[in-house]
């Protein structure tokens, strides 16, 4: 890809190994509009392009003027080849680190990754690990670098921010760093403190494990509202009527969240990540999981309990894995989707936001051709929608009308 890669011999502050991502590209950006000389080295040719040529390959809000920025000021590079992290003085690991078929962390795909850079490795050179890992492999990675007598600098600094809104949170947000030696850590701190307005020091241990504990809590909070949900629709009762009550001028319970499929790339995942470094023992994160990913199933069975699904057609609006994004990875209304196609007579799908999915119809035609409407994702886009004399669900309450846009159990 000669089109695309910097000049030879040129040097850089940073590469960012798997940086076309939804992580690595708000951070290249930012990094680049801040002066630093940024080289990203992914092997998606297709996404580097679009780059390259000043779009973004998915949403990330106020990233098109900075990226262009970036461009235009020569600070912004892409490569396809490891050799070219040997160029630069700072290195950033962000690829998934996803849990296998048994639930259990794949620590796989980073130690592929170090495996390919380490013959460009220097002394002289920071590595930082900014995906989620599990508790206990940066000191092991230091380890195994040393073994092959590599004896860069190693770091944690664990990404924190809500996808899509990375540039802004990037820039307000503290920053967890951390070293397997106080000369790593140093150095991590006065990276970071380029963009970020504090830095939180800890111990690579701490901060694995502050990221897992974050994502946790953040599954299990949904879980909580999932399961009151359930309760409460079992019982015949509006919920939302009730969490409208809980929260009406009463702070304690102010952060309860509304119920809705919960999933994505990072809670289910980082909760079992958890849960593997308990021993299993982690019975809060496992019921949370039990709780998250029934919901789909309890839709479509309350639904099933009323109608013939068999004669009808269901329409799925919305198969991001949240409001308002542009990404479908883990999202539970595939889940709903499979679920129907064993049950209804067809089901279709739409999102005003997805273009890789070649199953997606236009809203229009979801709409006139459902005999059912199941919003999956509240995109705001879906707000103001009329169904006529369509039957809806309405598990997120987007349009406010509570028993009437409910499953009755």
């Amino acid at each position: 890809m000669p089109a695309l890669c910097a000049a030879e011999g040129s040097n850089f502050d940073l590469c960012v190994v798997g940086g076309a991502g939804h992580v690595g590209l708000p951070l290249s950006i930012l990094f680049a509009v801040k002066g630093l000389r940024v080289i990203i080295y992914d092997i998606n040719v297709e996404a580097m392009q679009t780059i390259a040529a000043g779009k973004m390959p998915f949403l990330e809000r106020g990233a098109e003027p900075l990226l262009r920025e970036a461009l235009d000021n020569g600070r912004l590079f892409f490569t396809t080849e490891a050799a070219d992290a040997a160029r630069a003085s700072n290195i950033v690991i962000v690829i998934g680190t996803p849990v296998d078929e048994f639930l259990n962390p794949s620590v796989k795909p980073v130690m592929r990754c170090i495996d390919t850079l380490l013959p460009y490795l220097s002394d002289d050179q920071l590595i930082i690990l900014r995906s989620t890992v599990y508790p206990g492999l940066t000191d092991s990675i230091a380890r195994y670098l040393a073994s092959k007598n590599k004896n860069v600098r190693l770091s944690f600094c664990p990404e924190r921010t809500a996808q899509g809104y990375a540039l802004e949170e990037l820039q307000s947000l503290p920053q967890v760093v951390s070293g397997t030696t106080l000369e790593a850590e140093d150095a991590a701190a006065a990276l970071f403190a380029k963009v970020a307005p504090r830095i939180v020091r800890l111990t690579p241990i701490q901060a694995e494990l502050a990221k897992l504990f974050s994502n946790a809590y953040r599954y299990i909070q949904h879980a909580v509202t999932n399961q009151f949900y359930l309760i409460a629709s079992t019982a015949g009762v509006d919920y939302f009527a009730v969490l409208d009550a809980m929260k009406d001028d009463y702070p304690r319970m102010a952060d309860i969240p509304s119920p809705g499929f919960t999933a994505g790339p990072c809670l289910f995942k980082d909760t079992m990540q958890l849960a593997a470094f308990y021993k299993n023992q982690f019975s809060i994160g496992h019921a949370a999981m039990l709780v998250n990913e029934s919901l789909p199933m309890f839709v479509v069975d309350s639904l099933a309990s009323q109608y013939r699904l068999e004669e009808l057609t269901v329409g799925l609006l919305g198969m991001a894995f949240k409001a308002d994004s542009d990404d479908p990875r883990s999202s539970l209304s595939y889940k709903v989707k499979k679920l129907l196609s064993f049950r209804a007579k067809n089901v279709l799908t739409t999102d005003p936001f997805l273009t890789s999915d070649p199953a997606l119809l236009p809203i229009n035609e979801v709409i006139s051709r459902s005999d059912i409407l199941i919003l999956c994702t509240p995109h705001q886009a879906y707000k103001d929608l009329i169904f006529h004399d369509k039957i809806v669900v309405d598990i997120w309450n987007l349009w406010g009308q509570h028993q009437a846009r409910l499953v009755a159990a």
